[in-house]
């Protein structure tokens, strides 16, 4: 008996692919007015997720890259470059093979890798405050990036939770454009950004609370709670985050 096998899905309606004509006509007049500032830095180190729930690792290799973050070990040969393989604080990567990630644990482990992370739960009257971070960050070539945490079923995709990049802002039609890490199944693709909210703001049974999404920078170097510390004051900040403890400090090769 053959087993069935995918190639890609159709993108529900409503949606743009980010390679149609109309979805690069909308990137063109995006840069043009300055609201894709982030595209360069976040398309350039697009990650597509190595394992079916492994959307918020992938997703946080593609930030965590994108921001030049050096891991301080080694990826590979004499390379320090983030990988999956890398994100092992917070919880280990066989488990988040099966269960995926929280909100919370991307946080976590955006903090453990080097950056800084601001969590913000899809909850009422949160809107207005993602629009102003969301045009913020569009026009911050550098970052902060911003992290979207939701519910595919609202959008009309198949799946559920999900975690994805946003790197650009089209304001004339309201539609902020998704770097979809599960490339495999669909294309980066615009989304009207009334809809984006509406499956942010989807229940995540797991942390029972609506979802939502973070602001990951790099760590200031004039904060010094942001600077490699021992690891009390690091299970301190992880524990502010609400997210699971780090079993260990990230081991730096010189």
């Amino acid at each position: 008996m053959t087993s069935t096998t995918f190639h890609r899905r159709p993108l529900p309606p409503g949606l743009v692919a980010f390679g149609s004509p109309e979805g690069r006509k909308l990137l063109v007049e995006s840069l043009a007015a300055g609201t894709a500032e982030s595209f360069h830095a976040l398309v350039a180190h697009l990650h597509t997720q190595a394992e079916p729930a492994w959307c918020g690792l992938g997703t946080l290799v593609t930030v965590l890259n994108a921001l030049e973050i050096d891991p301080g070990r080694v990826w590979k040969g004499p390379w320090r470059f983030f990988g999956e393989e890398l994100l092992v604080c917070c919880k280990a990567l066989e488990v988040a093979a099966s269960e995926g990630l929280t909100l919370a644990e991307v946080a976590c482990l955006a903090e453990c890798n080097g950056a800084s992370a601001t969590l913000r739960h899809a909850e009422v009257g949160g809107e207005a405050a993602f629009r102003e971070a969301l045009a913020r960050t569009v026009r911050a070539p550098a970052g902060p990036f911003i992290i979207a945490n939701y519910d595919r079923g609202v959008l009309g995709q198949t799946g559920t939770g999900h975690f994805s990049p946003l790197a650009a802002l089209h304001e004339a039609s309201d539609q902020v454009l998704v770097l979809d890490v599960a490339r495999f199944k669909y294309p980066p693709h615009w989304v009207p950004v009334a809809l984006l909210w509406q499956a942010m703001a989807s229940l995540d049974a797991d942390m029972g609370r609506a979802r939502g999404y973070l602001a990951v920078g790099p760590a200031s170097v004039a904060d010094p709670a942001k600077l490699p510390v021992g690891l009390g004051t690091l299970l301190d900040r992880l524990q502010s985050l609400g997210a699971p403890m780090c079993p260990r400090p990230p081991t730096v090769v010189e």
